[in-house]
C-alpha cells in the first residue's frame, strides 16, 4: 500500500495558472499540459514546468561607438514571454540566456548606425528597431519580444561639458536675437501709438 500510494502521488501533477507543463515520455516529446491538475505515468514521463508570463531582463551596460564616432555607454531592459513552450525548450538550450545575448548584440548594431543626436531624441524608435532585429534572430524559438526600452545613456565628461557650453551659447544667442528684435520694434510701436493718439478725438501728438 505504501508503494502504491507513492506511485499514485507521483502521477498527479499541478501546473499553476501562469505555467504550462511539457511532458516527455521515455525522453521524447509527448504533450503540453496545464494549467491545473493532470496525470503522468511515473518513471516513464518527465515533466518540465515553463513560466509563460512576461519577463523583464536587463541589458547590461554596453560601450558603443555611434555613427559620428562618439563613445557612449548605454543599457536597457527588454520584455519577452514564452509563446510556444515546446519550441522554447526543445530548440534552445537556455532561451533566457540566448535571447539576452541577441538583445545585447542588436543594441550595439542599432546604436552604431545612429548619430549622438538621434540617440538622445529617438529612444522609442531605437527600442523598436532593436526589438525587430531580435524577433528576426529568434524566429522559430517559440518566444515573443513584447518591448525594449533604453534606460541610461552615459557620455564622457568632456563631451557633457562641451554640450553644456553649446547649449548655454545657444540660449545667449536666442536672448540676444530677441533683444535686438525688441529694440528694432520699439520705435515703430511708439510711432504707431502716436498716430493712433492723434487720430482719436481730442488726441494730441506726443511732444518730441
Amino acid at each position: 500500500w505504501i508503494v502504491g500510494d507513492v506511485i499514485a502521488a507521483s502521477s498527479i501533477k499541478l501546473a499553476a495558472q501562469w505555467e504550462q507543463a511539457l511532458v516527455f515520455r521515455l525522453g521524447k516529446y509527448h504533450s503540453i499540459r496545464g494549467p491545473g491538475l493532470f496525470l503522468v505515468i511515473p518513471l516513464v514521463d518527465q515533466v518540465r514546468m515553463v513560466d509563460i508570463r512576461i519577463r523583464a531582463t536587463d541589458i547590461p551596460a554596453q560601450q558603443v561607438i555611434t555613427k559620428d564616432n562618439v563613445p557612449v555607454t548605454i543599457n536597457g531592459v527588454f520584455f519577452f514571454k514564452v509563446d510556444h513552450v515546446a519550441d522554447a525548450i526543445i530548440k534552445v538550450q537556455d532561451y533566457r540566456s540566448a535571447i539576452g545575448q541577441y538583445a545585447q548584440t542588436s543594441l550595439r548594431d542599432v546604436i552604431g548606425q545612429m548619430t549622438l543626436d538621434q540617440l538622445l531624441v529617438e529612444r522609442e524608435a531605437i527600442g523598436k528597431a532593436i526589438a525587430t532585429n531580435v524577433e528576426k534572430d529568434i524566429e522559430g524559438w517559440g518566444l515573443e519580444v513584447t518591448g525594449i526600452r533604453i534606460q541610461d545613456i552615459d557620455m564622457p565628461e568632456e563631451l557633457k561639458k562641451m554640450m553644456s557650453r553649446k547649449a548655454s551659447a545657444e540660449r545667449e544667442k536666442r536672448a540676444t536675437i530677441t533683444k535686438s528684435e525688441g529694440d528694432r520694434a520699439a520705435p515703430a510701436n511708439v510711432a504707431a501709438a502716436a498716430e493712433a493718439l492723434a487720430a482719436s478725438p481730442g488726441g494730441t501728438t506726443p511732444r518730441q
